[in-house]
């Protein structure tokens, strides 16, 4: 890790650097920063992923805490996130997903775990904060245009962002201190992967979303890996990170690598069967399903309402089945209840997560009809409700998020973020989704195809069946490997 205020080599210039310094003491003194406060750590089972992936969850280790387990780095990864949105969130179940598939344990290692450190608090804050400017953004045109694209691709561009990361990632530090250095530890955000560096890990991988070179995902110290070949290129030459000047320093070749789509085991594969049953619902004209899956922030109530309405004709005439992911979102659910309620359009609520996997796993071979909501409190059970949909619907409705790297047909609706633009513009091009329909007419015009016709999904479905025999969704696999390889180097 530099402390020469220089990133890769690149000198940051000493004003980025006193800003630094000056977030880090602004959140330091807000929140009460102790820096040798740290906590003691063991493991236990993390409820419901523990039975789909054999997860064991880190966790302060205090007295009356039942069934633990010694963190134990043989045979071991640590996956460090955060519970910010569901992004960062559902790179990290790949990544587990895939662990399980190699033999390994999974550990789960989230930075807003330990709700009394001040790395937690300061977290909770930054997060409230992005999520009224992503409900903001698609309720105000002009907040959107001239605040949230910009703040999305532009505020976090260049290097002196990641030299704010890295030095607020000495508040989250603490809470990793007393985890084993020899472990493997992937990061599905990128402060986890600071404060991991900042702890003394040997073998620390970043793994990149998205598909929008950003010097926010940056951790120097760490392996990096990304999705996308153009991504590849945009980290390695840091590609207009440089704030307007000229950057002469690239990551080390050995510090990047591009492993794939982050994709979980359980649906890579079975990609050919999920998609040959899609192509022989279309020619038993079957009813065509549809899942809308809610981000994180919550951002898309009414427009899921919208879609809702447009479909109202072909749910009656059970030409489809929509299936609405509200994630943990009961206040966004609140207001889509509304709409749907007036509008008269009837749905089925499912709540309960064994009740949910066994519906999923019913209408995999069995008719669905009608509109059904899924609304979990449990975070886990409403990230991966949409992974286990995915797999049992023919189109899955989304933002261009991480859902745009998941190898299910795809329609993507209008960006939250001017950065999840390139996700849609990759997805088009590698032929899995459509291209980002902004406007409420493409949008319309998109549904109408995809209800009536059967060609989008068709070559979709052959697209993705392609894709996967390139090795394009074994990111997860690989970003593993990555990091295990770095370990025997460092030994």
């Amino acid at each position: 890790m530099s402390v020469n205020g220089t990133i890769f080599g690149n000198p940051i210039p000493k004003r980025s650097l006193k800003n630094a310094e000056k977030a880090f003491k602004k959140y330091a003194k807000k929140f009460k920063f102790d820096p040798m406060n740290y906590p003691k750590l063991t493991s236990v089972p993390m409820p419901q992923a523990f039975e789909e992936f054999g997860i064991y969850k880190v966790v302060k280790d205090e007295p009356g805490l039942e069934n633990t387990k010694p963190i134990v780095a043989n045979n071991s990864i640590m996956i460090g996130t955060i519970r910010m949105g569901f992004g960062h969130y559902r790179m990290a179940l790949a990544i587990a997903s895939a662990a399980k598939h190699a033999g390994l344990t999974p550990y789960w290692l989230d930075l807003m775990s330990f709700p009394d450190s001040t790395g937690s608090k300061t977290i909770q804050y930054l997060e409230n904060l992005y999520n009224i400017g992503s409900r903001l953004s698609q309720k105000l045109k002009l907040f959107d245009k001239w605040i949230w694209e910009p703040i999305t691709s532009q505020v976090a561009k260049g290097l002196a962002y990641t030299a704010r990361d890295r030095a607020l990632a000495r508040l989250f530090e603490p809470n990793l201190r007393d985890l084993p250095k020899d472990i493997p530890f992937i990061s599905s955000h990128p402060w986890t992967g600071h404060a991991a560096v900042h702890a003394g890990l040997k073998s620390v991988v970043a793994i990149i979303p998205d598909n929008y070179a950003l010097a926010f995902h940056l951790v120097e110290g760490a392996g990096h890996t990304v999705q996308t070949g153009s991504l590849y290129m945009g980290y390695l030459t840091l590609r207009d990170m440089g704030g307007g000047e000229e950057l002469y320093h690239t990551i080390p070749q050995n510090d990047i690598r591009y492993v794939g789509h982050y994709v979980d085991h359980e649906i890579v594969s079975n990609i050919n069967a999920d998609c040959e049953a899609r192509l022989a619902r279309l020619r038993d004209k079957k009813t065509r399903r549809f899942l809308l899956t809610m981000g994180g922030a919550g951002a898309q109530a009414k427009r899921f309402a919208d879609i809702a309405k447009f479909c109202k004709s072909a749910i009656d005439s059970k030409k489809l089945a929509l299936f609405i992911n509200m994630g943990d979102h009961a206040g966004r659910w609140a207001e889509l209840k509304y709409e749907l309620d007036c509008s008269g359009i009837h749905y089925t609520m499912h709540t309960e997560w064994e009740s949910t996997k066994a519906f999923i796993e019913e209408i995999r071979n069995d008719g669905a009809h009608g509109v059904h909501i899924f609304l979990h409190t449990s975070f886990f059970a409403a990230v991966y409700t949409t992974n286990l949909l995915m797999r049992v619907v023919d189109v899955m409705i989304t933002k261009p998020s991480e859902l745009a790297f998941y190898p299910v047909p795809k329609l993507f609706i209008q960006r939250v973020g001017k950065h999840e633009a390139w996700g849609a513009i990759h997805g088009s091009e590698i032929g899995d989704g459509t291209l980002e329909t902004s406007s409420a007419a493409n949008l319309r015009q998109a549904l109408r195809l995809l209800i009536e016709e059967d060609d989008l999904i068709t070559l979709y479905c052959g697209n993705i069946i392609r894709n996967a025999q390139a090795g394009m969704y074994d990111g997860a696999y690989h970003a593993i490997e990555y990091a295990l390889e770095r370990l025997d180097q460092r030994k």
